[in-house]
This record gives structure tokens, C-alpha cells and sequence, in this order.
């Protein structure tokens, strides 16, 4: 059994596979590149995946609008699965704030530099502290 953090990681490795599909105009039924991933069915893994692929323009227009300097189009494609996962996870989820923020964090120390890190901290951040409507 996974635990969420390891289940995250494999919610970016996806979402990371959807942006590559979708960029190169490649059909993908995303419960695929979920099952190539994880042998057991996971709600939490599907949910967010479904989640994070239907609130995509909101979630893209919420990084750019906290993106300094930056837009979400410009960052490689982990580093913006990793900051769909935690937009989605703050502003859609139960999730408690820091966790969802500390996950993030976590993954990005893992798969991205200092620089970006701090970037989708401050990001995160920001959303946290200024949407009123997020979930957590």
C-alpha cells in the first residue's frame, strides 16, 4: 500500500504524461497511464487526476496570475505538474493548506532545482493567503 506522498508522485508522473500528450496532440485515456503506474485502483490517485485535467484553465490562469514574471507555459512539464497537483489540492481538496503545500514542496525539491522550489513555494503561498475560495 502507498502512502499519499508516494501516491502523489505518481499523480505528477501523469499529469506530467498528459501535458506531453496533449502538447504533441497524442490521444491518452489518462485510467491508462494511471494503471501503467499503480497496480491497485486508487480513488485519491483518480480523483485528482480527473480533478487536476478538468480545472486545468483555472488552475493554469491561478499560476500565471502568481507566477512573478513568469507564466505557467514557461516552466518544463514536471514543474508544472507538480503546481497543478498543489493548485488542485488547495483550491478542490480536503487537504489541510500545509500539506497540500509541503507536498508540493517536497516533490519539487526531488524533481526540480532550488530555484523553481521556491518559485512554486511562493506561488502556493500566495493562492493560500489571497483565494478566499480555496478548500482547505
Amino acid at each position: 500500500m502507498k502512502n499519499r506522498s508516494e501516491l502523489r508522485e505518481i499523480i505528477m508522473k501523469v499529469i506530467y504524461q498528459v501535458y506531453i500528450f496533449e502538447k504533441s496532440n497524442i490521444p491518452y485515456d489518462y485510467h491508462d497511464l494511471i494503471k501503467d503506474l499503480l497496480e491497485v485502483d486508487n480513488e485519491f490517485v483518480n480523483s485528482c487526476v480527473e480533478g487536476i485535467i478538468q480545472h486545468q484553465k483555472e488552475i493554469t490562469r491561478l499560476a500565471d496570475q502568481y507566477l512573478d514574471g513568469w507564466k505557467m507555459s514557461r516552466l518544463n512539464k514536471v514543474d508544472q505538474a507538480i503546481i497543478s497537483l498543489g493548485i488542485y489540492e488547495l483550491k478542490y481538496t480536503d487537504t489541510p493548506s500545509v500539506v497540500a503545500i509541503n507536498e508540493a514542496i517536497e516533490l519539487s525539491k526531488r524533481y526540480s532545482d532550488s530555484k523553481v522550489t521556491k518559485m512554486i513555494n511562493a506561488v502556493l503561498d500566495g493562492i493560500y493567503h489571497n483565494e478566499e475560495d480555496y478548500a482547505g
